[in-house]
């Protein structure tokens, strides 16, 4: 398919864990447990670097902290994939790059998460603009390819149980969250990738992730070059053990990974 014009890119894994993280408050599980860094994970996102600019897909609470820890000096915009607190919570602490850039940040999503983002931060959007608040510009988008300067997206319709969620395809990459079910046709978006990264909460079946094996029954579907699972809870078990369970071409993501595309 048309994925629109291919970009060097560069792919960080700014977390990698499910809504409360790795580990969890007052888990004394193995995984929460563990000293080896790749089982600490903060909530879900990725930074997207291509064509010289920034994009980061979900901005959850854990935003501050990942902007820091990966030293993003500049923003071009965010992605969401939905309004769950998990992917939208850390939208305040735009602030900084508001300040510095001059100008709003253009946030993309569907019109039920736009609805989500204008209740939650309401005093961005009130008559009354209180110094300091953030800016937000909010561009709607909906299933049809659409551009952010000169890097095209392609939204991918997926299910998080019966809630209606947007992946996102940048030329050969594309990012899955929050999914158990994908569309036939949907899938025909994802042909012909050099990486999809996609979640998988856990061995057992989950109502509204996929879980191990169906992420690889869609790996083998869809049949990328490589591919990387995340949003993963500490159910899902330690990294070292699970990595060697894998297939070649498919690896347990960590905070912090770096890939290029």
């Amino acid at each position: 398919m048309n994925s629109g014009k291919a970009n060097h890119m560069e792919v960080t894994f700014l977390g990698t864990g499910t809504s409360q993280g790795v580990p969890l408050i007052a888990c004394t599980c193995p995984v929460c447990c563990s000293v080896d860094p790749r089982d600490k994970r903060l909530r879900s996102s990725v930074l997207v670097k291509t064509a010289g600019k920034n994009l980061v897909i979900d901005a959850g609470p854990d935003f501050r902290q990942q902007m820091l820890a990966h030293k993003v000096l500049s923003l071009r915009a965010i992605l969401v994939t939905h309004e769950h607190v998990d992917h939208i919570f850390g939208l305040d602490d735009i602030r900084s790059y508001n300040w510095i850039q001059k100008k709003p940040m253009e946030i993309f999503g569907e019109k039920r998460v736009e609805k989500a983002i204008r209740r939650i931060f309401h005093y961005v959007f009130a008559n009354y603009q209180y110094p300091g608040i953030p800016q937000m510009q909010l561009t709607r988008i909906d299933s049809n390819a659409f551009d952010v300067d000169e890097i095209r997206v392609i939204p991918v319709r997926g299910f998080h149980h019966k809630l209606p969620v947007y992946g996102f395809r940048i030329g050969d990459f594309a990012y899955l969250t929050d999914m158990s079910f994908v569309e036939p046709g949907e899938k025909e978006k994802l042909r012909g990738l050099k990486v999809l990264i996609v979640n998988a909460l856990r061995k057992k079946e989950h109502v509204s992730h996929f879980n191990l094996s169906q992420a690889l029954q869609l790996i083998n579907e869809v049949k990328p070059e490589k591919a990387y699972l995340t949003h993963i809870s500490h159910k899902m078990g330690p990294h070292r053990d699970v990595s060697k369970e894998l297939p070649e071409n498919v690896f347990l993501a960590y905070d912090g990974l770096r890939i290029i595309v």
